[in-house]
């Protein structure tokens, strides 16, 4: 691993010793152990669009690490405001040890870390949100106490993290299915390269419309915000046409009894998911959002270490 862009990019054992490493810094963090894996390492934060859990997690993570980390908004650079990716990338690589991007347009990413000769990590692009799937399948691994065989439905917008989802449980040996509507299914080149994953890992992969179907006997019942950063003037539109696949008590009885609701926050409840749903007792949302700090200074210690 040079960069983290993107999970279809690794193999299913370095996804494998990524949770692990996440789930053994967890434990010696809770424990009071103190770990210098990055110290006088500096990471560069890019943001061109804003995030609680991941400024906060990847803050928090780096410092914990021993490092430091260096907030950049697209206010503080001139990416995007004239200099190129291939300049930018040239400049940072000589005062930084690691590059975080979280922005808008998957090209920018990959051309960051073609260019950069430091480590690039991809906080969240339109197209992927690796580092959310890394913390999501370490939460399903902590509550069911495996992976291989376990099925997970998403229900809503085919968005970057249903992509993201797929590779993750391709790697992770896990089935999946997504159910979104016409029109807002996942990107298809996502889907023949999510097919291949899931064709060599012998897990099952269903793209379908139809959120009973997808939903089940899963065991991780998934959903996100029908209206994402930038989708703003959709807004109306999307709530209505989204609201046969809001994750609702009725919906998510279909799924395994033991099932576990994760959602990547913010929520919005009454929309994508009702409350009797995101708070009851099969809710591990915060859970989920604590362990994007421990996957995600798996991803810093394994790259920058």
């Amino acid at each position: 691993m040079k960069d983290l862009i993107s999970l279809h990019d690794l193999t299913s054992e370095e996804v494998k010793s990524l949770l692990q490493l996440g789930i053994k810094l967890k434990a010696e963090l809770k424990a009071g152990k103190e770990h210098h894996i990055l110290k006088g390492k500096t990471l560069g934060m890019i943001f061109t669009k804003s995030s609680t859990r991941t400024r906060v997690s990847f803050e928090v993570g780096m410092t914990q690490l021993g490092g430091y980390p260096l907030f950049l908004s697209s206010n503080d650079i001139q990416l995007g405001r004239g200099e190129s990716i291939y300049d930018t990338a040239k400049v940072l690589e000589r005062m930084l040890d690691g590059i975080m991007i979280r922005t808008y347009a998957h090209q920018d990413v990959l051309d960051l870390a073609e260019y950069a000769n430091i480590p690039v990590i991809n906080a969240l692009t339109d197209l992927l949100h690796p580092c959310q799937v890394l913390a999501d399948l370490m939460t399903a691994y902590e509550h069911k106490g495996r992976l291989e065989g376990l099925k997970l439905a998403y229900i809503g917008d085919g968005n970057n993290m249903a992509h993201s989802l797929m590779y993750g449980c391709a790697k992770a040996g896990m089935d999946c299915a997504i159910a979104a509507p016409e029109g807002y299914q996942c990107d298809s080149g996502v889907v023949e390269n999510a097919k291949d994953d899931f064709k060599k890992s012998g897990r099952e992969l269903i793209i379908t419309s139809d959120p009973v179907e997808a939903i089940k006997n899963a065991d991780i019942v998934y959903t996100d915000t029908w209206v994402s950063m930038g989708q703003e003037s959709e807004k109306e539109e999307r709530q209505k046409l989204f609201m046969p696949y809001q994750v609702n008590g009725e919906l998510f009885k279909h799924a395994d009894s033991e099932a576990i609701f994760m959602h990547c926050l913010p929520a919005y409840r009454g929309y994508e998911v009702t409350e009797d749903v995101i708070d009851g007792e099969h809710s591990v949302i915060f859970d989920e959002a604590e362990n994007r700090l421990h996957a995600q200074k798996a991803v810093m210690a394994t790259l920058m270490g």
